[in-house]
């Protein structure tokens, strides 16, 4: 089980993500006014936090929602999980459909850094059933 630090969106693409503090997840579309959301198998994007404080111990200075994370969970190593594994957070219902990305475009963090987390250990997923997440909710793993 892990707990929901941050609910983070944007309503542009390309741009980093504000931990707005909850969100309405939509069933096969993701987190509403979102601009990732959509018919597809990126819906909403998960990363560990524990992944997040190990890079800002690296140096790197980032907030909640810079790496294009929707979810910020603690206790959970989403890279870890394979495609496929059901997520139970309040009464949404998500399915991890893709482990990592490849980035086209350096974004800025990886040119501050030279590296960037979101492409081994960010993971993305779609929503099977819908509601609302906040901070603060408990997030379990209920199928690998």
């Amino acid at each position: 089980m892990g707990k929901v630090i941050a609910v983070c969106m944007s309503k542009k693409k390309g741009i980093a993500k504000k931990n707005v503090g909850s969100g309405l997840f939509i069933e096969d579309f993701g987190l509403e006014s979102d601009a990732h959301a959509g018919k597809w198998h990126r819906q909403v994007s998960l990363l560990s936090h524990e992944k997040i404080e190990a890079f800002r111990a690296k140096g790197a200075i980032v907030t909640y929602g810079c790496f294009g994370e929707n979810l910020v969970v603690d206790s959970i190593d989403f890279a870890a999980l394979p495609v496929g594994t059901r997520l139970s957070c309040a009464d949404v219902l998500l399915e991890i459909t893709q482990i990592g990305k490849e980035c086209h475009d350096k974004c800025q963090i990886y040119h501050s850094m030279g590296e960037c987390i979101m492409p081994t250990q960010g993971v993305f997923a779609k929503v099977l059933k819908g509601g609302q997440i906040k901070s603060g909710d408990i997030m379990s793993i209920v199928e690998a």
